[in-house]
């Protein structure tokens, strides 16, 4: 089986850079491009809301994603780099969701024919007891192409 696109979830976890590692080996060896991916999770509107009704203005939008944008930057600039090392074409994305990382990740990866998943046992969320973390696990049940999962 061969894989000509690979998406790789990134959270700045240890975790999401084994996981970036080993998707820049199997991109390698496949030849493949590789798609690094960031989901911010927010309500914009409820959670960063001005006024009474709740209506977030659209600089409140941009501040948050500013804010995403600059934390990811380095994550994704530590994939990047082991990546042009290797000779991987890399692109990375910043993806929105309104409610959780899953969908934003299998809808993505559905709409752009991603191969092959790969993604980090636990994440950010620091619940290390889990076997798998929840993103994982959603992940794993949910997305109709093959997943690797790091640990």
């Amino acid at each position: 089986m061969g894989f000509a696109t690979i998406l790789v979830c990134i959270d700045g976890s240890e975790s999401s850079f084994k996981a970036a590692d080993l998707a820049i080996d199997v991109a390698k060896k496949h030849g493949a491009q590789l798609i690094a991916v960031n989901v911010i999770v927010s309500q914009v509107g409820y959670a960063y809301s001005s006024g009474m009704f709740g209506l977030s203005t659209p600089s409140a939008i941009n501040e948050l994603l500013d804010k995403s944008k600059q934390e990811a930057k380095p994550w994704f600039e530590h994939v990047e780099a082991r990546a042009s090392a290797e000779g991987v074409s890399l692109r990375t994305e910043m993806l929105a969701s309104p409610t959780s990382v899953v969908p934003a990740i299998v809808d993505y990866a559905e709409k752009n024919k991603v191969d092959l998943i790969v993604t980090g046992t636990k994440g950010r969320s620091g619940f290390t007891k889990l076997l798998l973390g929840s993103v994982a696990s959603g992940i794993v049940t949910y997305a109709s192409c093959p997943i690797m999962v790091v640990k």
